[in-house]
């Protein structure tokens, strides 16, 4: 994939209200040896526990078997074979839509009884080229997928969404036959008029919003939303530890100077140098937001400049809980993963001279080094949020 072509994946979603557990299960996976995206949205059949194993079930086996680039009526067979059937309906327990990005660009796009995918190009809906396959087999004979292959362009967004956004509003005035996927993408291309830089999470917050609305604010069905958007990259410099040789510090200040995009210091040490080389101003501010670390400070030109390992800890913490529906606060590590999570291309600057202060026995035992801390930061960004990242140690 072109190196300056992001694909930015997200989705929102909402239980039944009734339900504490969501029946919509949607995964995500980047194939890093190879730069593939991988996106699976499932539906499961009903409500709570039941339906959310069930999509669980499809959803995993989708993205294994995509990976595997097996072709995609053998996934969708394969899937459906394994699912138990409704006696009555003679329907899956489960549907499914299966997004698979490749390096060059291309994209396969295969629908399992979910609501029609929308793609939005230049503030129009397209239908990208697609082929109806009629399944074979004494289990799954007469059922229908739609595989559709298109090259995205730089702009564009696929939308994809469950029953619970498709037919909100169902049987009121105003959408007696639900909302319906024209109303969806009519209203997406709204939002994109307003805000033609929104990002999928947003986008896909507004819609979900939005159908929620249309449901008097009590959700009759479970909701996702999925969002897909080619797009420029937005970059983030993560800046964290003193250069092993003093006469390094000049060089990690370049790069901080001349990087474009948002800045983050992490480490008193580390703003000092940034400080004494670019001439540039810190004001302490004594507000703490988090009882657990040290309260933010301000650096002319930077972004956020925080504490060091103290705060990388808490932001490991922090991304390995993160589910769409987390809930952010205002402490320093909160604040970083807002920026990462605005961000797509991350770059950190590790400083790999030892901080004599972190030899303390008396510090928590958990207080590993900068560099165990940051390889473990970096694996969740890559493999549970797609970030592109690239660490240099220094």
């Amino acid at each position: 994939m072109d190196e300056d072509f992001f694909v930015e994946v997200d989705c929102k979603q909402k239980s039944f209200e009734s339900e504490r557990i969501c029946g919509d299960v949607f995964l995500s996976s980047k194939v890093k040896e190879e730069n593939r995206i991988v996106a699976v949205l499932s539906d499961g059949m009903g409500h709570g526990v039941k339906a959310n194993i069930l999509a669980t079930l499809t959803a995993t086996m989708a993205v294994n078997f995509t990976k595997e680039h097996k072709e995609p009526e053998r996934t969708a067979e394969i899937i459906m074979k394994t699912l138990p059937e409704c006696s009555e309906r003679k329907m899956n327990y489960s549907t499914f839509t299966i997004v698979d990005i490749e390096q060059n660009g291309n994209t396969t796009l295969l629908e399992y009884e979910n609501p029609e995918c929308i793609l939005i190009r230049e503030r129009k809906t397209i239908t990208p080229e697609y082929k109806t396959i009629v399944l074979k087999g004494e289990a799954n004979s007469g059922k229908k997928i739609r595989v559709y292959s298109f090259r995205p362009l730089k702009g564009d967004r696929i939308i994809f969404c469950t029953d619970g956004i498709a037919q909100s509003g169902l049987g009121t005035p105003r959408f007696p036959f639900g909302w319906g996927i024209d109303n969806v993408a009519r209203f997406a291309i709204d939002i994109i008029r307003q805000y033609p830089q929104i990002s999928a999470r947003d986008l896909s917050g507004r819609i979900l919003n939005m159908a929620y609305r249309n449901d008097g604010f009590q959700a009759k069905d479970d909701s996702t939303c999925a969002v897909i958007f080619f797009r420029e990259p937005r970059e983030l410099l993560i800046c964290t530890g003193p250069p092993y040789k003093t006469e390094d510090d000049v060089l990690l200040a370049s790069e901080v100077k001349n990087f474009i995009g948002k800045k983050i210091v992490m480490g008193a040490t580390t703003g000092d140098i940034i400080s004494r080389e670019l001439n540039l101003s810190i004001e302490d501010v004594f507000k703490f937001e988090d009882p657990e670390l040290p309260p933010l400070n301000v650096m002319e030109g930077i972004d956020l400049f925080t504490e060091g390992i103290l705060t990388l800890n808490k932001v490991e913490k922090i991304l390995k809980a993160y589910h769409t529906n987390y809930k952010l606060g205002k402490g320093p590590a909160d604040e970083i993963v807002k920026l990462i999570m605005e961000s797509d291309a991350i770059k950190v600057i590790i400083g790999t001279r030892i901080n004599i202060a972190h030899q303390d026995p008396h510090l928590p035992v958990e207080l590993e080094i900068r560099r165990t801390v940051v390889n473990r930061i970096t694996a969740l960004l890559e493999e549970k949020f797609l970030k592109k990242v690239t660490v240099i140690y220094i």
